[in-house]
């Protein structure tokens, strides 16, 4: 078993200090590009060199979160950050988008890469591919719990990391598209505008019932470092570097000690909470528990600041050094420093005198040479040979002793380069000159009349049962199930319908997550990959054909022009038709009453402050908020290019509704109650 590392959040230098000086093993940040907090202060060439040096001063690695989606004219801006990363010496890249981790694997191998939360794994199938394809590490979905975490870690070929304490999005992190729906502002870009914070309500709900409370299990950091995490992740990177101080000596205090004081506990509730913390997930209680809001009444103030910026206003004298002085006759004297990282300094002295009164003795030179202060080291011990009868005054002792630490701060902050050699990219043409010649339609049941025999595939419920899926098959349709794009605690169940159902002669899935694809490839069955994959480059869709994956939907929030300009060989599709995902959340909002899921017999809606209705969907582990109004370019058809099927994305309409969705479709009609083009024109920021 490993020791866990706490990992702090910065968003400027100020926090950086304030992480180290505290306890923090690692930090992680973001430069001005490519970095799912762009808001964050973040930082430039220049000042990610010097936090390099500083932290590893203080042995403190640094990850350099690119975990954001980048588009084609992004890929070369994001591979210079990449070089320049490997450059400083950064100690791991966050990442989430699948083309720019296979560049990066291939140009700087030896760089330790960590798969963000934003890639949604929260299976044992979703770690196991992810570390194929080269991660060192893997960062778990926020939703999952202690008994989830502690199967997937037995599992793990690689390391694990767990988000202990922060701001809890109402979505599973990288299938939220709420922001960038409402405002063009993507949450898989690093811009969101947290529209979930804002008044939405459900019936007998808070008034806030897309807003939860901050996570906090930093009371069981030794029951995760039993269960064999490598990492105990702390959200924050936009907070101010009093709260990065409070969570970092919380985590430091539970793990040394065991348990966090009640005066931290409450600073750490002060400088930053909604209506207190949630464990709810990591004890598998979700509910109307788990939701809180920010009130000015709960801020922290001035004295409590000011006694958290005590804290950190010095260095932490933590990393242990040896010396070793000779002191001869005749001979200059010299200081040697070591530190537990193999680094050794020697400094030269002074030729010492004959004493007159008292001889130079171990005990005075220990008294000189113990004296770390204002450094990050921590006298360990001295070894002393002395010729007898020989004086030397102190200040020759101290000079030597702050050339040592000097030397020694120096030769840990020297920049250690990474290999890069930027791969090759093959160019390829783009596919203005497709155009879609093919419809498939997604269902959430399967009440499917003959209208949609002219499909090319249907995907249907992988929980639809036997005879249900015999008689499609028998009417002709051409039959795909679709995984659930959240899986909690389902994966053996999901290994189980998938095999029932290629007994009944179907092999093909539709799947929206790096683990569903996992799933379907260890079973040999056909992969059409779903928007959930978040492919919105040239390189992503290469790696999807890597994956064996058959075609697949591109990301919606990419515009028409761009997806025309995509490269590759893949079959690429868009959701044309139908209400579209604006979240998925383990915790449905409509759950509100503490006795778990009610089974509606009608959707639920979810009300913004404006009165505009989101229905809500389940399926699988999760629930869906879906869009306000259905999006269609079922007049637009002649605009789309590039691509080479459409699908109709089906999920709370009835019989007639999708009788009149196709005859729409075909026509090239509008609804007449209200549509959106999505982002296929405006796109995202």
């Amino acid at each position: 078993m490993g020791k866990l590392e706490i990992l702090a959040p910065a968003g400027g230098m100020d926090s950086v200090y304030s992480a180290v000086r505290t306890g923090a093993d690692a930090i992680y940040i973001g430069a001005q590009q490519f970095s799912a907090r762009a808001s964050a202060h973040n930082f430039d060439k220049e000042q990610l060199k010097e936090v390099v040096r500083y932290c590893h001063l203080n042995g403190t690695a640094v990850h350099l979160a690119c975990n954001t989606i980048v588009h084609d004219d992004e890929i070369s801006h994001a591979m210079q950050l990449v070089e320049y990363a490997c450059e400083i010496g950064i100690d791991a890249l966050i990442m989430q988008d699948t083309g720019l981790i296979s560049l990066t694997r291939k140009s700087a191998p030896d760089m330790p890469i960590h798969g963000s939360t934003q890639l949604s794994v929260h299976t044992a199938a979703g770690v196991e591919n992810l570390a194929k394809l080269g991660l060192t590490r893997v960062v778990l979905s926020r939703e999952l719990s202690k008994n989830e975490i502690l199967e997937i870690a037995k599992r793990s070929p690689v390391e694990l990391e767990v988000f202990v304490h922060g701001a809890l999005c109402m979505s599973v992190s990288g299938q939220c598209y709420f922001s960038a729906m409402l405002g063009s502002r993507s949450g898989n870009r690093g811009a969101c505008a947290q529209p979930c914070r804002l008044p939405f309500s459900v019936k007998d709900g808070t008034g806030h019932d897309l807003s939860l409370k901050d996570l906090s299990v930093i009371e069981h950091l030794r029951e995760l470092e039993e269960m064999g995490i490598a990492s105990a992740k702390i959200e924050g990177r936009m907070k101010r570097p009093e709260y990065v101080a409070a969570a970092v000596a919380a985590c430091r205090q539970s793990l040394d000690e065991g348990k966090v004081s009640p005066e931290l506990s409450e600073k750490l509730k002060a400088v930053f909470s909604r209506s207190g913390f949630t464990d709810g997930y990591y004890e598998g209680k979700t509910g109307v528990s788990m939701f809180g809001v920010r009130s000015k009444e709960g801020a922290a103030d001035s004295k409590v600041f000011g006694s958290i910026h005590e804290m950190y206003k010095n260095e932490r004298r933590h990393i242990p050094v040896d010396f070793s002085l000779t002191v001869k006759d005749g001979e200059a004297s010299t200081l040697t420093v070591s530190d537990n990282s193999g680094n050794v300094f020697t400094a030269t002295g002074a030729v010492p005198e004959k004493a007159i009164k008292t001889a130079l003795d171990s005990q005075r030179c220990e008294k000189s040479i113990a004296k770390t202060g204002g450094t990050p080291f921590v006298f360990h011990r001295l070894e002393c040979t002395i010729d007898s009868g020989l004086s030397m005054p102190a200040s020759a002792l101290n000079a030597m002793r702050s050339e040592c630490l000097n030397g020694l701060g120096e030769m840990r902050k020297q920049i250690r380069p990474i290999a890069f050699e930027m791969c090759e990219r093959a160019e390829t043409d783009t596919r203005r000159n497709r155009t879609p010649k093919n419809y498939r339609v997604r269902f959430t049941d399967c009440d499917i009349s003959d209208e949609f025999l002219d499909s090319e595939l249907i995907y249907v419920p992988i929980t639809a049962n036997d005879k249900q899926l015999i008689e499609l098959m028998d009417r002709g349709f051409a039959i795909a199930v679709e995984i659930p794009r959240g899986m909690f605690r389902l994966e053996q169940m999901i290994y189980r319908h998938l095999k029932r159902v290629q007994a009944l002669g179907i092999n093909e899935v539709l799947a929206n997550n790096v683990g569903a694809v996992e799933m379907a490839k260890s079973l040999g069955m056909e992969i059409h990959g779903g928007f959930g994959l978040n492919l919105a480059n040239t390189e992503a869709l290469k790696w999807a054909e890597r994956q064996g994956i058959t075609d697949t939907e591109v990301s919606f929030e990419l515009t028409l022009e761009q997806i025309a300009k995509l490269g590759g060989n893949l079959p690429v599709g868009i959701i044309s038709v139908g209400r579209l995902p604006l979240m998925l959340t383990r915790n449905c909002p409509a759950q509100n009453d503490g006795k778990g899921c009610k089974h509606c017999a009608e959707p639920p809606t979810i009300r913004d402050r404006k009165g505009i209705k989101f229905p809500i969907q389940c399926y699988g582990a999760c629930t869906e908020i879906l869009n306000s109004v259905p999006l269609t370019l079922a007049d637009r058809k002649s605009e789309i290019r590039g691509v080479d099927f459409e699908v109709i994305r089906f999920s709370t309409e009835n019989s007639a509704q999708k009788s009149e969705t196709l005859h729409l479709f075909k026509q090239g009609l509008t609804p007449k109650n209200g549509h959106t083009r999505g982002l296929y024109y405006r796109g995202v920021e």
